[in-house]
């Protein structure tokens, strides 16, 4: 497709058809690219497809240019350098209006007699969040179920407004559920000493086989977390104890973690070998720390560089999807090693499981955690993690190559030595 055609970009396979099926799934809506709406329907937004159709990576709201330089500018702070060289460009231009000129233009419309507010996803957000028009940017990467299309919502001056995150298989919505829920626990903790501070949600939209979470804007001179700074582990003990006293140390034997555990392992068990061999890994923790006594608390979920930045002298934490109560304490200082070793360096699963034990060993006293406690809290959290990819492979999101069978491969080695 050229940009001079009119196809409906949501037949593609790509990114863009996704995003596009996503935004606009409405089968009311029609959408044209580089033509004039359909007989009978009447344009209600445009859209810059940037750089092109073929290898589209934005939409760029049109009919508000101050929301459109937004768009661009916007958290450029939080940024790779290159990413924010190629923003900042695009925002010169979107200052001397010349977006339109020089990108495809998609332009969104519906049938002369219907109610906007009725078929576009945008217009329900802004009834949500009881607003006036608002104007939504997009990225645009490529299709993945384990991904959600989020939208970033500006007034017509430009004011951001919102994120909101679309779920639209098993997988994202779940985890897009997850998240407004551990939002909604977490607002009123602003005062907690050392909590992070956390963006409020501001409104949940469920319809048409989506869950929709809107979350508020980040601050506006937030600025990234340096990848190699250390774990803070104050900020970790109040993410965990939510300003409660620290909770008398209990065995895993018996507590509700292991219980969970041993429910997901059965019921992966059902489905294949693999799911078998995490049943065993369960039994196996069990047997090794059977009598390893540990607190249990709330994490983050997903505690890693790219979800925290600094704002005011505070720490600021955001992606809140996996966050969840009652696993042992020194999950999230686990994950933030795991990640960085297997998501930042591109290394396998089993560096990043030496580089768990390595944090621990370094940070976990910090944490009130013993040698028999950071063994506990890293074996757990490796089948924790193993078990999350199943949970997101059961609900249509695939296998994450990089931990399956990999992860499990490294369980069964620990438990052998």
């Amino acid at each position: 497709m050229t940009a001079g055609t009119s196809t409906d970009p949501r037949t593609r396979d790509d990114g863009l058809g996704w995003v596009t099926r996503a935004v606009f799934g409405h089968e009311r809506v029609a959408l044209t690219v580089g033509g004039a709406p359909p007989a009978g329907h009447r344009p209600v937004a445009r859209y810059a497809v940037v750089p092109s159709v073929h290898r589209a990576r934005f939409l760029l709201p049109l009919d508000a240019p101050r929301a459109t330089t937004a768009s661009l500018l916007a958290y450029n702070a939080l940024r790779p350098p290159t990413v924010r060289a190629v923003r900042a460009a695009l925002g010169g231009l979107s200052r001397v209006r010349a977006t339109a000129r020089a990108f495809p233009v998609l332009t969104v419309s519906v049938p002369s007699d219907a109610d906007p507010a009725d078929l576009l996803l945008t217009e329900r957000l802004a009834a949500a969040l009881g607003d006036g028009p608002l104007h939504a940017a997009c990225g645009v990467r490529p299709p993945d179920p384990n991904h959600k299309p989020t939208l970033q919502l500006f007034t017509a001056d430009g004011q951001p407004r919102g994120y909101a995150k679309i779920g639209w298989n098993g997988a994202t919505r779940a985890l897009v559920a997850a998240e407004a829920a551990a939002l909604r626990d977490l607002d009123g903790l602003a005062g907690v000493p050392e909590h992070p501070a956390t963006p409020r949600l501001l409104a949940r939209v469920d319809g048409a086989g989506q869950v929709v979470a809107v979350v508020e804007p980040l601050p506006p001179r937030v600025r990234g977390m340096p990848v190699t700074a250390p774990p803070r582990t104050a900020t970790l003990l109040a993410v965990a104890r939510r300003g409660r006293p620290a909770a008398r140390p209990r065995p895993l034997v018996g507590s509700p973690f292991l219980a969970r555990l041993a429910d997901e392992a059965a019921r992966a068990s059902a489905t294949d070998a693999s799911g078998r061999r995490a049943g065993a890994a369960v039994d196996a923790l069990v047997r090794r720390h059977r009598d390893t006594t540990v607190e249990f608390g709330h994490w983050h979920g997903d505690w890693v560089p790219w979800n925290l930045g600094r704002h005011a002298g505070r720490l600021v934490a955001w992606d809140w999807e996996h966050s969840g109560p009652d696993v042992p304490l020194g999950f999230d200082l686990a994950h933030d090693a795991f990640q960085r070793a297997v998501v930042l360096r591109g290394e396998p699963a089993a560096a990043g499981a030496r580089a768990v034990d390595a944090q621990l060993d370094r940070y976990g006293a910090g944490l009130g955690l013993g040698p028999a406690q950071r063994r506990a809290v890293a074996d757990a959290y490796l089948v924790e993690m193993w078990l999350r990819t199943w949970r997101l492979a059961a609900a249509g999101a695939g296998w994450n190559a990089a931990l399956h069978p990999a992860l499990l491969d490294v369980i069964d080695k620990r438990h052998m030595a």
